[in-house]
């Protein structure tokens, strides 16, 4: 909230400093000011904000397929969700003990 005060609002901040990419959006403050105002007038649809918070709860990577596998290669990290409960064991490969 202090940020966007001081991004949108010229609400002066000691220990904020303008970060080039905004510095950049336009060669006025005005002009700055309404340009990142206009990035918070839509609202966000109620999927997408769930979808960024199961992910954000579940350290999970949130985007396409092609983007998930690129960070699994990169971090050897699983991006997506498991499923649930323990993995089945082939009937083969089990190992019975009878009393």
């Amino acid at each position: 909230m202090v940020r966007y005060a001081f991004h949108a609002q010229s609400r002066s901040d000691t220990l904020i400093t303008p970060h080039p990419l905004y510095l950049a959006i336009a060669n006025t403050t005005a002009a700055r000011q309404h340009a990142y105002r206009e990035l918070f007038h839509h609202h966000m649809d109620g999927t997408l904000l769930h979808d960024i918070r199961e992910a954000l709860n579940q350290e999970l990577v949130l985007g396409r397929d092609d983007f998930k596998d690129k960070i699994e290669q990169m971090t050897k990290r699983q991006t997506r969700k498991g499923q649930a409960g323990r993995p089945c064991i082939e009937e083969s490969l089990g190992v019975y003990y009878i009393d």
